[in-house]
């Protein structure tokens, strides 16, 4: 998961110390406008002001959460046209400084951007909005108004070149875009076996990978095939979708993201590049966010796949959310010892992040200061798990001021819960998936995620029938996020073995 770590001004508030960000009084503020020609109507999004001391232009460091990332600013752009201004002061949500007057005198490279894609979440989303990098010396102290004017747009899509062995796909869902009301497209990235040209006749099992957080598409760009290894053809899903992460299954917010991998996607790449296109000859893996799907679509697609191969997946038992067991705790940002709750650490155990300030960060992302609308980590969990609104946009698991947790939408976060899933559908699945579940996570997982791992082996370890045979292994010592715990050749080959020997006979 892509983290943030923030300066955190700390108030005595109820349970503990909580991280609040209030307004500051500076008169310095920047005023920024859209050049003619670029917007063909008055349209709603997001504007971020950056100010860089490095060489980058500020732009592509939005989404960088680490604790030296150049302040970023937020607030919403409302029917924005040509002549009209948006200003940008020290009321706007920012990290990772507390207030804008914490800004330090000196010289820096301020850039705009305005995000208005509805499809693609990403500051750098095709048809975005940004202006040229300045250089300038600011001084909340002296206040003063800096002009920003967004003069140029992201470049519409365009699918990369063919490769060798990779190929780019742009699918359009009937699902999808039944659900949305436009036109809504998959995107993925396909990698061929060395044999796919030399052996025409031959049929290929498919391998479906899954990134970690927000990994797109294209990041097969680079991709070959093993040369030793057995043949697969590989497909990576892509990570962004109108709301963040999609994480590839239904739900209430990002529409049936499953039914349309499984029922539509994956049909249409096996009969384009003679793939089996039968259930045992399909298998899934991913890391992280990806580990998490892996096992999601496992689990709610019992008869479609042959097996999951999950690395240190995002939690798969709610009851350790990373470190919130969101059925019996209040609140998201204190512990139940009073203290601030961290949300990551370092390998030697130190806090590096907190869910209170990560919030924070996602607040600054999204529209209207909602974190739940950012299209960051927090925001992605809470899309794919939560309830729709009456406004149409996702119920916040938690309040992004107080940390509060909404009870009233639990019952709809169950049904993602993947050890309560298996307990609730014992009978049914545990048949259906015997041997295809496994998985791998480090003891000393950056994210806390090995243990919902643990919550889960705890409930396949205790007595039941029928006995489900599966592979749980913790990495001992410092594993962190990210540790493997097999070599992706001998990955590979357990795929095609256990595809070797589930095949009809």
């Amino acid at each position: 998961m892509a983290r943030a770590v923030l300066f955190l001004a700390a108030v005595a508030v109820g349970l503990g110390s909580l991280v609040l960000y209030a307004p500051n009084d500076t008169d310095l503020r920047f005023e920024v406008t859209v050049a003619d020609g670029l917007l063909k109507e008055a349209t709603d999004g997001r504007v971020f002001v950056v100010m860089s001391t490095g060489a980058r232009e500020p732009r592509f460091s939005i989404g960088n959460t680490s604790s030296d990332a150049p302040p970023c600013l937020g607030v919403d752009g409302k029917g924005l046209t040509a002549g009209k201004k948006v200003v940008v002061d020290g009321k706007a949500a920012i990290y990772p400084l507390a207030k804008l007057a914490d800004l330090p005198a000196g010289e820096y490279t301020v850039q705009a951007v305005f995000d208005f894609s509805r499809d693609l979440r990403l500051p750098n989303a095709p048809g975005n909005l940004f202006s040229k990098a300045k250089k300038m010396t600011l001084d909340p102290a002296k206040g003063g108004v800096v002009s920003l004017e967004l003069t140029d747009a992201e470049p519409a899509e365009k699918l990369p070149a063919d490769g060798e062995f990779t190929r780019f796909l742009k699918f359009r869902s009937e699902m999808l875009s039944k659900f949305h009301g436009r036109d809504m497209f998959l995107r993925v990235g396909v990698v061929l076996p060395r044999d796919f040209d030399t052996q025409p006749e031959k049929k290929f099992p498919l391998l479906v990978s899954i990134g970690g957080f927000g990994t797109r598409y294209t990041g097969v760009q680079r991709s070959r095939p093993m040369a030793d290894g057995p043949s697969f053809v590989r497909i990576l899903l892509d990570g962004a979708g109108p709301l963040g992460d999609p994480y590839q299954v239904n739900s209430a917010n990002n529409g049936p993201y499953g039914d349309a991998v499984t029922q539509e996607l994956i049909p249409f790449v096996e009969k384009k590049f003679r793939c089996v296109g039968q259930p045992h000859a399909r298998v899934l893996e991913g890391a992280s966010t990806g580990g998490w799907v892996s096992l999601g679509l496992q689990v709610f697609y019992p008869d479609f796949f042959n097996g999951a191969w999950s690395h240190c997946p995002d939690p798969v038992d709610f009851r350790a959310f990373e470190l919130i067991d969101i059925y019996g705790e209040p609140n998201a940002f204190i512990n139940r010892f009073t203290h601030t709750r961290p949300s990551s650490r370092t390998i030697n155990g130190d806090t590096r992040t907190t869910v209170a300030g990560e919030t924070q960060v996602e607040r600054v992302m999204g529209r209207g200061d909602r974190w739940e609308l950012s299209g960051l980590d927090w925001a992605s969990w809470n899309a794919t798990f939560g309830p729709r609104g009456p406004d149409g946009l996702p119920v916040p698991l938690w309040d992004g001021k107080t940390g509060a947790i909404n009870k009233d939408v639990l019952d709809h976060w169950r049904k993602y819960d993947l050890r309560l899933t298996l307990e609730k559908n014992w009978a049914t699945l545990a048949p259906k998936l015997q041997g295809k579940l496994n998985i791998w996570v480090g003891e000393a997982d950056e994210y806390f995620l090995n243990n919902a791992v643990h919550l889960l082996d705890d409930f396949l370890s205790a007595p039941r029938e029928p006995k489900l045979e599966r592979r749980i292994t913790f990495g001992a010592g410092r594993k962190g996020h990210g540790w493997r715990g097999l070599t992706n050749k001998e990955m590979l080959t357990e795929m095609a073995d256990r595809i070797a020997k589930t095949a009809p006979k």
